[in-house]
């Protein structure tokens, strides 16, 4: 093996810093630094220079080598330092609107340049946060082709040039469409990885990484699919640049009018006919009565409300068809109470239904990623999404029938890019994957909403989503890598 020298220019920061004796050999240099975590950049640079042989981890797990066939990469930790030090500028659903209200080709410049500037900080940020985990988790291959996915994306729009034509933010679309269809394996990954390690680490703290990538995914996204919805909306041939929108209307990706009464119609029809598809065409649905304020209406992406709602009755629709068989009950189930509250800021949505609670021994895992006993059953479902599929995002009913990117949840109001989970519910409710509930919290949380459930064990469970009607809160997300080394 090659003597290294101490001031080898292409070695990472750390080695350069260590003082090392020259007659040390490479296993003496090691065993100087092991005493503190190495980023996962570190590690890339040593696997490159000890080749085969294999890094071995603590006593318990086993010896592994590097997760892919290639090479690993060195990447600089200069370049990604520069940008983690930045601090990302979160935004409001209303300032979305007023920006998009009164769209002109000076507007869809700057839109651009935002996001050309935004998107590789957001995402450096959570690529220091992934190095910061320890090697023993980072180096699980579903994690890794994670970090894989979001360097090569920080890589790409961090060389971006500044935007200063349509024919250049042309070009940014494109790669934004090409990266968006690339990352929408990113769910499915890092939930196996999460449930993999569950022995390797707290579930606390995998959880709190979980939820900081997630949050940070969908804000990524956002800025993203706005950008490319008003760009469709600037080139469309009914739109006069300047011109004001109407209320009805879409501004980006932001519906101006989300009406609660009709999402959840909308929603149940789709529940009850996914429902009908797995137990069958005999078996009766429970009604989905609505009431309270059935005008209350918000502004709100479509797509994010659509996924919640959906999730929300999909688990007490299937809860009372179970519920309702096992007891052998003649008629219906009982009926699905939604009922709609509208204050002065906020719209509450209660979901209440007689589906018989949540088990004793499901409910301490129910808002974690990390599944306890039920992991392994949760991981093999998880492995079948891509055999189903290509993308979560294009779950089937089981028969084809949907080819797209938004599934049965998305509006034909609005162009779709492939937008965030707005189809996940699709799945078939015998397709269980531990995700629905903690991934509604995010969604909620991200625009300073939430969402509670209390369970009434024997009887049922009522959930409670609230929304922020103003719009005028910012996306909840960690604005720097400030997550402690976990």
């Amino acid at each position: 093996m090659p003597r290294l020298s101490l001031y080898n220019a292409t070695a990472p920061g750390w080695l350069k810093r260590t003082k090392l004796v020259t007659g040390m050999g490479m296993g003496a240099r090691m065993a100087l630094v092991a005493r503190r975590p190495l980023l996962l950049a570190d590690r890339r640079w040593l696997a490159s220079k000890t080749q085969s042989q294999p890094f071995v981890r603590n006593s318990h797990t086993q010896t592994t080598t590097t997760s892919h066939s290639h090479s690993p990469k060195w990447r600089p930790a200069s370049i990604l330092d520069e940008w983690v030090a930045k601090t990302a500028r979160p935004i409001s659903l209303r300032q979305l609107m007023v920006f998009g209200r009164s769209l002109t080709e000076s507007r869809l410049i700057t839109s651009a340049n935002y996001v050309r500037t935004e998107l590789p900080t957001r995402i450096s940020h959570r690529i220091r946060d992934i190095q910061k985990l320890p090697y023993s988790v980072v180096t699980n291959p579903h994690i890794n082709e994670v970090y894989d996915l979001y360097y090569d994306a920080f890589d790409t729009f961090r060389k971006v040039k500044e935007i200063k034509t349509l024919e250049d933010n042309e070009r940014l679309c494109a790669t934004i469409r090409s990266t968006l269809k690339a990352h929408l394996t990113v769910i499915p990954k890092l939930a196996m990885g999460i449930l993999e390690c569950g022995e390797l680490k707290d579930p606390a703290d995998l959880d709190k990484f979980m939820n900081t990538i997630l949050r940070s995914r969908i804000s990524r996204r956002v800025i993203a699919e706005q950008h490319l919805a008003l760009t469709d909306t600037f080139h469309a041939p009914w739109f006069s640049p300047g011109a004001k929108l109407a209320e009805s209307e879409f501004i980006g990706e932001v519906f101006l009018k989300c009406i609660a009464k009709e999402v959840v119609e909308r929603c149940g029809e789709a529940i009850k006919e996914i429902t009908q598809r797995a137990y069958g065409p005999s078996v009766q649905m429970p009604e989905i009565k609505i009431e309270g304020h059935l005008d209350a209406s918000f502004p709100y992406i479509l797509s994010h409300l659509e996924y919640i709602i959906g999730e929300l009755l999909r688990n007490s629709v299937q809860a009372s068809v179970e519920n309702h068989q096992k007891k052998k009950r003649a008629g219906p189930p009982p009926p699905i109470q939604v009922t709609i509250v509208e204050s002065n800021q906020n719209v509450i949505i209660r979901i209440s239904d007689q589906g018989g609670g949540i088990p004793r021994d499901i409910l301490p895992y129910l808002w974690s990623f990390s599944k306890g006993p039920a992991s392994a059953q949760i991981l093999n479902n998880l492995g079948q999404v891509p055999k189903l599929a290509a993308t979560m995002q294009e779950l089937q009913l089981g028969d084809g029938q949907d080819q797209g990117g938004g599934g049965v949840f998305s509006s034909t109001l609005q162009p779709n890019h492939g937008n965030s989970l707005a189809s996940l519910s699709s799945r078939p409710p015998n397709l269980r994957l531990g995700m629905g509930l903690p991934l509604s919290r995010v969604y909620a949380e991200y625009w300073a909403g939430s969402l509670e459930l209390e369970n009434l064990e024997g009887y049922g469970a009522d959930a409670f989503l609230k929304i922020s009607k103003l719009g005028n809160k910012n996306e909840q997300l960690t604005t720097r890598a400030t997550m402690d080394a976990i």
